[in-house]
């Protein structure tokens, strides 16, 4: 079969003419289906109402040091969520910082922190005339909407298939001392479900900087979010602490994890681990900040995941549910769409969304369609700062949320309105 690309004008124009048909026949079906964000199901949050009766009773609510979790007080977090939390973030209980649900939260209060104090005697980055940001792209769009908020110039720099392209990295670290860091979603990435090699690692870790208070915003957000029980089909990431400690930069890097896709989005906890000498610095500014986080559900994530190997199993539940929804896209993308050509897609092992790459410059008109048809996407543009994406071509799809039947109907809206968009652009630039 020819591609779009092969067809002679009149064949294009009655494969325009039928799409339109095609597509007002979806319109007419009043459909209201939803593929925005990256939510978790109903079935997948009703794996963790046993959380909520871990609490019961008033001896339930003394945690393991003999702590009254429903007064005031431990603002780094317990003892027990602590060594919960640091199996996630692949480091010492001593390391963590236990908050509240939102490691997006805790990102915004590591850059304003940085902003208004500065960091280990830096000079604080709102005193300074720019502050630049590192952002591989496509990426995720909260992260840029953070850095946007503090009027951070943002520089994009594409990602390969083994993290960020590291020559650009490198290049505009070493040279620009007002570039401050770099947001990472280093395993399963957001959107393309990338891992970062152990190489990438190991360069982030040991680059020059022209800064000396350079920082790894370092979200693993996916680190447990595996599609496969198998470990040989899981990806497998080089932990960024123990890279920069080995390269002689033990203070570069922040992580950050939560419960958010593990438990309940509105109700997990999370941290963030940093080296030592950052994590005394952090308590000595979140301790004017707050006297202390939701301890008792801290508790309830200690009691109801307990451990790795408790949040492993757990993990392999949302597995079980998730997998037939990435297996659907893929095989509703290659079906519907290997005879479109200029249309690529990624095949992740993990995390929460597939990133779309559409024929240039059809990306917003594909968005656009697919609202009209009852279709919610993520913005054309939305992976990128600012939201221009140069080629308007990427568009992330989020199967996560919808039952499978309905996504089932709507990656068929979807497909119809990648052909329709980009059968209207072929013909408008042979028209012009």
């Amino acid at each position: 079969m020819p591609t779009y690309v092969e067809l002679g004008n009149d064949e294009l124009a009655a494969l325009k003419d039928r799409l339109e048909r095609e597509h007002a026949e979806i319109k007419a079906r009043g459909l209201s289906l939803n593929m925005a964000r990256g939510k978790p199901a109903k079935a997948q949050l009703d794996l963790s109402m046993p959380l909520l009766e871990t609490i019961t009773t008033l001896e339930d609510c003394v945690s393991t040091d003999g702590t009254d979790c429903r007064n005031y007080g431990v603002v780094d977090g317990l003892p027990e969520a602590k060594a919960l939390m640091a199996s996630m973030l692949d480091d010492d209980p001593e390391n963590v910082i236990v908050c509240g649900n939102a490691s997006l939260n805790i990102m915004y209060d590591a850059l304003a922190r940085c902003w208004s104090f500065g960091t280990l005697g830096s000079t604080p980055w709102s005193k300074l005339e720019t502050v630049r940001w590192i952002c591989p792209v496509p990426g995720y769009d909260r992260h840029f909407g953070v850095t946007e908020a503090f009027g951070i110039e943002m520089i994009p720099v594409p990602m390969t298939d083994e993290g960020p392209d590291m020559g650009e990295v490198e290049s505009i670290a070493a040279f620009d001392e007002n570039v401050k860091g770099i947001w990472c979603v280093p395993k399963y990435s957001n959107p393309g479900g990338i891992t970062y090699s152990d190489e990438v690692v190991r360069r982030l870790a040991s680059m020059v900087c022209a800064a000396d208070d350079f920082r790894i915003f370092w979200d693993n957000a996916y680190c447990v979010h595996h599609l496969f029980d198998d470990a040989a089909e899981q990806d497998q990431l080089l932990d960024i602490g123990h890279a920069c400690v080995e390269a002689g930069n033990p203070d570069r890097y922040f992580k950050f994890a939560s419960t958010s896709k593990v438990t309940f989005p509105g109700a997990g906890i999370s941290a963030l681990a940093a080296s030592p000498a950052n994590v005394v610095e952090i308590k000595k500014r979140m301790g004017v900040q707050t006297i202390g986080h939701d301890k008792l559900n801290q508790l309830r994530h200690v009691r109801f995941l307990k451990d790795a190997e408790g949040l492993a199993a757990h993990m392999a539940k949302h597995a079980a549910i998730l997998r037939p929804k990435f297996e659907l896209v893929n095989r509703k993308l290659e079906e519907s769409l290997a005879d479109v050509g200029g249309c690529s897609w990624s095949k992740p092992r993990g995390g929460y969304f597939v990133s779309f790459d559409a024929p240039e410059g059809t990306a917003k008109r594909i968005v656009a369609l697919a609202k009209e048809a009852g279709v919610t996407m993520t913005g054309a543009g939305a992976t990128f700062p600012l939201k221009q994406d140069p080629r308007d071509s990427n568009i992330r799809i989020a199967p996560t949320l919808p039952p499978l039947e309905e996504l089932d109907e709507a990656m068929d809206v979807f497909a119809c309105c990648v052909k329709l968009a980009y059968a209207e652009h072929l013909l408008a630039r042979r028209q012009a």
